[in-house]
């Protein structure tokens, strides 16, 4: 890919989000003259050149599954291109909100909405189960309500062929946790019924307003494994059990489902469903010697070496915390005394906090100086204190990743008196030792040659920090500004671990 076109006729104009799994871009097909939307699928770092080769063609693989779904209520796929050692899936751009979105801005649906959405994604489930692929990602920010009507279920990245391993297998996520079956879990590959599982627990959101399992993501997998199906109120309630009963064949079968669903969108009552209660009872957890075998992977489950493997998350005791899960004041990680040193002034500005689609953030900025840090977190995650390690060092990597790709930066702070985006000359990334389990940091010059902003990267358990450092004073050396920016992540660094 050069210049930002891929393979030659789509134009890469923004990006419009990223996860544990990569990029998506808006981008211009030049060729049919239309707006698409490409995903850059990204692999882990340090793979043997054999496995990554397999990985992308196993990638193509099931994107060619996907691509064979004819539906209105699934994302069409256009193209597959390989650059860069990598897949990018070509995709239609919708125009609208996620059920997440949705939920998250406007509250709870009524039954009638709820139903006449979860009926669309079953139904189009139903035509991926009869093809043999199976979705293993249902949940609110799959599901997406276009502005034209549509009920669209997306993001088949991880989607699994029946007797095939995936993409995925190779250590990246495999669902998200509260929207995870249980014998999914519990290491079972799963099926149609697992879907199921997944689209109740979405529809249990869009109905209430809020998760059927609550708390951290390790603890909304034991809950999953250990605590009763929820049942709502109203006319959906017993149906959305009787979908996340605890064992699959206890589930409805997925027309009679679609059928129910339809009689509540039409305004009636939901069919009276017989559901055993013994099969819908959570088995207790298994356990091997004194470990709780139920944490997967980082909230997610992963197969190493040809096996099922799991990580408890529990606190060790030792100087790094295991997991942050209590969100904090970011403004609280520097003291308003640390950044009076960093700037040099016996007043320090009050704090400026601030949020966007990357996280909670917070700027201390005087005129020609600043200090800004944020606590990150990937778009599939709700907010950084739900991010697992698992899914942290992805981003750890993917943000080391990109920020290796460019060489001019387009680099702008107005609260310290940079109001035009200015260019800038990146140094290059180099690793940092003694902050976090792991760091790089990268510098920004200006056209005198001369350093003004350093950046510090780093990843402490499941959270990854950024830090800047930036002046527009000639006195402060190269190493001056390098050496802010060092300090005030070592700040922020020992507030964390103190508060974990």
């Amino acid at each position: 890919m050069s210049s930002g076109r891929l393979a030659g006729r789509y134009s890469l104009l923004r990006p419009l989000g990223a996860g544990g799994m990569g990029k998506v871009w808006l981008a211009r097909d030049e060729m049919l003259d239309r707006d698409v939307a490409v995903k850059e699928l990204t692999l882990p770092e340090g793979m043997a050149p054999k496995d990554r080769a397999d990985s992308v063609t196993r990638a193509v693989r099931e994107a060619q599954a996907t691509a064979r779904l004819r539906h209105p209520g699934i994302v069409a796929l256009h193209d597959v291109v390989v650059e860069q050692d990598r897949p990018w899936l070509v995709m239609e751009l919708l125009r609208g909100r996620t059920l997440a979105e949705t939920v998250r801005e406007s509250g709870p649906m009524p039954a009638v909405h709820a139903a006449r959405v979860g009926a669309d994604v079953l139904e189009a489930l139903s035509v991926a189960h009869a093809q043999g692929l199976q979705h293993r990602d249902v949940k609110p920010g799959n599901v997406f309500l276009t502005e034209s009507g549509r009920v669209v279920l997306t993001d088949f990245g991880i989607a699994r062929q029946e007797g095939q391993a995936t993409l995925t297998e190779q250590g990246l996520m495999i669902g998200s946790p509260g929207f995870i079956a249980p014998e999914r879990l519990e290491g079972q590959p799963g099926g149609p019924a697992s879907d199921l599982w997944s689209l109740g627990a979405t529809l249990y959101v869009a109905l209430t307003g809020g998760p059927a399992y609550e708390g951290t993501a390790a603890q909304r997998l034991r809950a999953t494994l250990t605590q009763p199906v929820p049942v709502a109120q109203g006319a959906l309630g017993p149906l959305l059990a009787a979908m996340m009963a605890y064992q699959p064949p206890a589930r409805p079968d997925a027309q009679v489902a679609v059928q129910a669903l339809r009689q509540v969108a039409a305004g009636g009552p939901a069919p009276r469903l017989p559901v055993n209660a013994v099969a819908t009872a959570p088995r207790r957890v298994k356990r091997r010697g004194r470990a709780v075998l139920l944490i997967a992977a980082g909230a997610v489950v992963a197969v190493a070496g040809g096996a099922t493997g799991f990580v408890l998350l529990n606190d060790t005791g030792g100087a790094t915390p295991s997991a942050f899960t209590v969100p904090m004041d970011v403004c609280t990680l520097i003291t308003s005394q640390e950044v009076g040193g960093l700037l040099r002034t016996q007043s320090p500005p009050k704090a400026q906090p601030d949020s966007d689609d990357v996280g909670p953030r917070c700027g201390w900025p005087i005129s020609g100086t600043g200090v800004g840090l944020q606590v990150q977190k990937d778009s599939d995650t709700v907010d950084p204190w739900s991010m697992t390690d698992v899914s942290a060092r992805t981003l750890f990597q993917n943000q080391k990743r990109h920020w290796g790709k460019y060489d001019d930066i387009d680099w702008t702070w107005p609260e310290i008196g940079v109001k035009d985006s200015r260019r800038a000359k990146r140094t290059p990334l180099h690793p940092i030792n003694g902050i976090g389990e792991e760091a790089f940091g990268f510098e920004l010059k200006g056209p005198t040659g001369r350093i003004h902003s350093a950046h510090v990267y780093y990843r402490l358990a499941n959270l990854v920090v950024s830090v800047e450092y930036s002046t527009l004073a000639d006195r402060p050396t190269d190493e001056d500004v390098k050496q802010a920016a060092l300090k005030a992540a070592q700040a922020s660094e020992r507030a964390l671990r103190h508060a974990g």
